[in-house]
């Protein structure tokens, strides 16, 4: 099953699709526009059944096969929001909102998840049921979990289900994967450094927060360089300093961190959480200086199940020919809950050469659409193939 001739033909009209999207984009739970004009689309294809909301503004469609005998219930997720960053491409349907750019291709996810759900509901060439699902709130706001306490999977009844993200510096169309840990879990911090302000030409009578703060944040390294096993895959980065001084002559009272650990198991996970309250409140102890830590939990490791990654690549290699292995990314996704609810499998389609993603010149590559398209459809077709 190479690229589908249906989404050559249809090749245009997604991409006008994806355009009109990249040209409005919303952030998080805000998909109002997106969310309206996604469920627009599925009742208008015939789909079964379209319901909004779920998960906030979360869109579900559900598209049953010529026959339902195999009872099979297949998800196949697109995420829909765009990121805070103001574009700086130039393009003719360049984002019209401030400060709001389809900076990571969600559009073009949820424009190829469109053409595939046209598709499928246009042959139906399966036994079984679809269930595309189109999910606000990726970049940072765990849209992926709030569907699922929403019930969506026991809802319909899913019992696998598929993700796909693009990825530049990958050939367009071609597709990469791996099994067991993906993306790496992506955990917050906020660090509080309390010590005794005072006049900077009279150190001695201060407990001076910068000086804390340095040691903070070089010891932190050594949870990477001396703790974990070298072998072992984590990041600390330290990625915010305010302190309440903004004068040249002032020691401040207080120094606030912001920073983002990511690991890809539970053990260095666990690991990294103990040491960093460890250190913080341990190095300030010693200056005399007081630090309050923040440690919040956010998307776990995204790990792929087996039997559906090896499905997944086989289904690639019949779309383009070949399906690499994908390197360990220590980006978050929050399709990780979802994988976590029901197995399932994430994949990487080649977005060609141009800016990485989260880059205010990064551009979603139109000519990746029939092969994105391609795989999903194939995905239910091969998975639920007709009676």
């Amino acid at each position: 099953m190479p690229v589908k001739n249906r989404f050559a033909e249809l090749h245009d009209d997604i991409t006008a699709w994806r355009r009109d999207l990249h040209e409005h984009p919303e952030i998080l739970f805000e998909t109002h526009r997106t969310s309206a004009t996604v469920a627009e689309k599925l009742r208008a294809f015939g789909c079964d059944e379209v319901v909004e909301g779920i998960g906030r503004t979360g869109v579900v469609g559900v598209i049953k096969g010529k026959t339902t005998a195999s009872g099979k219930v297949i998800g196949l997720r697109a995420d829909m929001d765009a990121l805070p960053i103001h574009e700086q491409t130039g393009l003719d349907y360049a984002s019209k909102t401030a400060n709001a750019m389809h900076a990571c291709g969600h559009d073009g996810h949820t424009a190829m998840l469109l053409g595939a759900a046209q598709y499928l509901a246009e042959t139906r060439n399966f036994d079984g049921t679809a269930v595309v699902i189109f999910q606000p709130a990726e970049e940072g706001g765990g849209g992926g979990k709030v569907m699922c306490d929403d019930g969506m999977m026991e809802r319909w009844g899913i019992q696998e289900v598929y993700g796909m993200h693009n990825w530049p510096g990958m050939p367009t169309g071609s597709f990469g994967i791996r099994t067991g840990p993906f993306f790496a879990a992506t955990d917050l911090l906020k660090i509080e450094v309390e010590g005794l302000g005072g006049h900077a030409a009279k150190p001695h009578e201060t407990i001076d927060t910068g000086v804390v703060t340095a040691h903070i944040i070089t010891a932190l390294q050594t949870i990477v360089s001396r703790n974990a096993d070298p072998i072992g895959n984590i990041v600390v980065s330290i990625t915010s300093i305010e302190s309440s001084s903004k004068a040249f002559n002032v020691i401040p009272q207080r120094v606030n961190l912001m920073g983002t650990v990511r690991t890809l198991s539970n053990d260095l996970r666990d690991l990294a959480e103990k040491r960093v309250t460890e250190i913080c409140e341990g190095i300030a102890a010693s200056f005399g200086a007081k630090a309050t830590v923040d440690y919040k939990r956010n998307y776990p490791v995204m790990v792929n199940h087996p039997e559906q990654t090896e499905f997944a690549a086989e289904v690639a290699r019949s779309v383009s020919g070949q399906c690499d292995e994908a390197p360990l990314v220590m980006g978050g996704e929050d399709f990780a809950f979802m994988l976590e609810e029901r197995p399932g499998a994430y994949i990487l389609v080649g977005n060609g050469d141009g800016a990485m993603v989260h880059h205010p010149m990064y551009n979603f590559n139109d000519e990746a659409i029939p092969a994105g398209c391609s795989w999903w459809a194939g995905i239910v077709e091969q998975r639920m193939p007709a009676a």
